[in-house]
């Protein structure tokens, strides 16, 4: 009689089992796709989502190495860089896109000292291509853009502008 109890009570376990066992590799999978997801990446192999960006402010400059006034502007962005506000994040794209090798050697040549995002067919940005360079979009905490400015910017001038922003944001 116990074993015949034991047994009718192993037949009802293996279905639950393997609903339990179902549901823990559906969820391994969810998160192992949601962890792989990922909107652009910076040349140091950084992955970025817009989603997870959601409350910071982000500029993103377009520049190009052919762009004398993008190159003239890029020690102003490293300068900002080094003193971003805590909810800011700078990144820098390359108007054309090129390899990882490529992009490495001309961030080298030229002394950029932001992160580089990775140009790629695969790379999602809020905003279009910019007609003419340089170009700097600040993209709001709910993903849209607040601003776009075209031509040379300065550390000062884009303290200045995000802090027009944050305020406008406040009223």
């Amino acid at each position: 009689m116990s074993f015949s109890l034991l047994n009718s009570n192993v037949g009802k376990t293996k279905p639950l089992l393997l609903i339990i066992l179902f549901t823990i590799a559906a969820l391994a999978g969810l998160f192992t796709y949601q962890s792989l997801q990922n909107d652009f990446e910076t040349l140091d192999g950084e992955k970025y989502s817009w989603s997870g960006l959601k409350g910071q402010w982000v500029i993103v400059n377009y520049f190009a190495p052919w762009c004398a006034p993008c190159l003239r502007e890029m020690p102003e962005l490293a300068l900002f860089h080094q003193s971003l506000p805590n909810d800011t994040q700078l990144f820098a794209i390359n108007y054309d896109p090129k390899t990882k090798a490529e992009l490495t050697a001309m961030i080298k040549k030229h002394d950029i000292a932001v992160p580089v995002v990775i140009s790629s067919s695969d790379t999602k940005l809020p905003m279009d291509k910019p007609p003419y360079l340089p170009a700097t979009f600040i993209v709001g905490p709910n993903g849209n853009i607040k601003d776009t400015i075209m031509g040379e910017v300065t550390a000062a001038k884009l303290r200045q502008r995000l802090s027009e922003l944050k305020s406008a944001e406040q009223d």
